[in-house]
């Protein structure tokens, strides 16, 4: 089945701007155009693909269709590479699913090391990112696992460290007799969200299993970081964010030398991989720069 390029253009801009008005004033049309062109996919698919509403969002089949368009793109953009044209016309789109940790610490780097890329990042934890490989709704993603999803190629990055810190005043008020497993029963946790593991691998590594402190929630690597220092919790944290804490005394380790290693994957699409080549070679080499 062939879509109309125009057709995708106006699928692409509602799915990934949210509305019909902000897809026609980005494609200099009107909103009347982009209903009328999504309408004309939907009859030619036989099947809805935007559920209309603030925002507009896609079905399984439109975020398909969309991915579609995304991966034209990328060969589109790789055709212009190869013959020397101007690259100006021709910018690509790449949909990744990249866990926040790596994007607060190193992954920015990566992505500004590569020309003619507008990046569309989705946040997701590394154990779970490959799903979305799976899935088929990301083209790349950076995950914990090291087994190729079907259809891709895995790339070893290297490591990412994590150590569990808290603030002095923090210690001084929940280990004070130093950090058991009773004290850390009662002492409040950060968690990143439901599907952050670290906390309790940490725990289980080095105090006791089966342990469930009091949790707060907080997805956000840097806002993380700011609530261990505030004296909210005690949470793992990348090294790389918090060693000038911990030099400057603002965070300390729970305990001394108990990092905890989490090996990083890059998995890309098999099919798009030569598409991708440039961007793959600047993750890997921002990757060697920053991580273990």
């Amino acid at each position: 089945m062939q879509f109309a390029p125009h057709h995708l253009a106006a699928l692409s801009h509602v799915l990934r701007l949210g509305s019909f008005e902000a897809a026609a004033f980005a494609l200099s049309v009107t909103p009347s155009a982009i209903s009328q062109r999504i309408k004309a996919l939907e009859d030619q698919t036989g099947t809805a693909l935007v559920l209309r509403g603030p925002p507009s969002t896609g079905t399984e089949a439109g975020l398909r269709i969309a991915k579609h368009a995304e991966d034209i793109g990328l060969l589109e953009a790789q055709l212009t590479r190869e013959l020397s044209l101007d690259v100006s016309q021709n910018t690509a789109r790449l949909k990744l699913a990249v866990n926040a940790d790596s994007l607060a610490t190193w992954f920015i780097e990566a992505m500004a090391a590569v020309e003619g890329v507008l990046f569309d990042l989705v946040i997701d934890d590394q154990d779970h990112s490959a799903e979305w490989l799976r899935r088929g709704e990301v083209s790349a993603a950076i995950t914990a696992h090291d087994k190729p999803v079907t259809g891709c190629d895995a790339y070893p990055l290297g490591e990412q460290q994590y150590v569990a810190t808290a603030s002095p005043a923090y210690m001084r008020r929940w280990f004070s007799d130093g950090v058991t497993a009773k004290a850390i029963s009662r002492a409040p946790c950060l968690v990143f969200d439901a599907k952050d593991a670290l906390q309790r691998r940490w725990l289980e590594a080095n105090i006791a299993p089966h342990l469930s402190p009091p949790t707060h929630f907080l997805p956000s690597s840097q806002g993380f970081v700011e609530a261990a220092v505030a004296g909210l919790g005690w949470g793992m944290n990348p090294l790389q964010l918090v060693t000038p804490l911990i030099d400057h005394g603002r965070l300390q380790p729970l305990l001394e030398q108990t990092e905890l290693a989490v090996p990083l994957t890059w998995q890309v699409s098999r099919v798009m991989a030569p598409s991708l080549a440039d961007v793959t070679l600047s993750v890997l080499n921002a990757a060697k720069r920053n991580l273990r």
